[in-house]
């Protein structure tokens, strides 16, 4: 393992919670290019990760201050430009999920690594879905696009810890047919 770190990049804490978990196919979001996604729920209560994350979207802010600048005087200053830290409890209230909660929106073009919790390639992609919860690298970066300026989240990889109640309407096969037995079968056999 190396000793050198990239102020930009982040490994979220066990705890994270993945939502909207479009990590096996890219998918167009507003009409725009596919890309992998992920909403990673992380708890107020993780503070070591959320001090994290607030380092790295400074640096990435420090570090592309030039392209932030564009073809303007100054630097806007990064409480006026779009960051991808944002607050449950304000940006969705009701949501269950997401109370008491940051969240982050990351994507890619590239399709993330995904392991298990001892760094084995997940291949089944049921075993990946909106509520597991998981580690998360992700880096940080500035963007000026079209007048748009701001800090914007990369996925790299995922490292799955432990199952969770699935987000959504979408419900497991295996929770589905539950508490049945093979003796339901009998009838339709005779």
């Amino acid at each position: 393992m190396s000793n050198f770190t990239v102020p930009t990049k982040v490994v979220t804490g066990v705890n994270t919670r993945w939502s909207y978990a479009n990590v096996w196919d890219p998918k167009s979001i507003n009409g725009g290019k596919p890309k992998y996604s992920v909403s990673l729920i992380i708890p107020k209560s993780d503070t070591a990760t959320i001090d994290k994350i607030k380092a790295a979207i400074r640096a990435a802010y420090e570090e592309g201050e030039s392209k932030l600048k564009g073809n303007s005087k100054f630097v806007p200053a990064l409480e006026d430009i779009k960051t991808p830290l944002r607050d449950g409890d304000r940006e969705r209230k009701g949501d269950d999920a997401y109370a008491n909660s940051y969240f982050i929106n990351a994507n890619s073009d590239m399709a993330p690594g995904i392991v298990d919790a001892n760094r084995q390639p997940i291949l089944e992609r049921s075993e990946v879905y909106s509520g597991v919860y998981g580690r998360a690298s992700i880096n940080f970066y500035a963007f000026n696009t079209n007048g748009n300026k701001g800090i914007a989240c990369g996925l790299n990889n995922l490292q799955k810890i432990r199952d969770g109640e699935p987000l959504g309407s979408r419900s497991r096969a295996e929770d589905d047919f539950a508490g049945f037995d093979d003796d339901d079968n009998d009838d339709f056999l005779d």
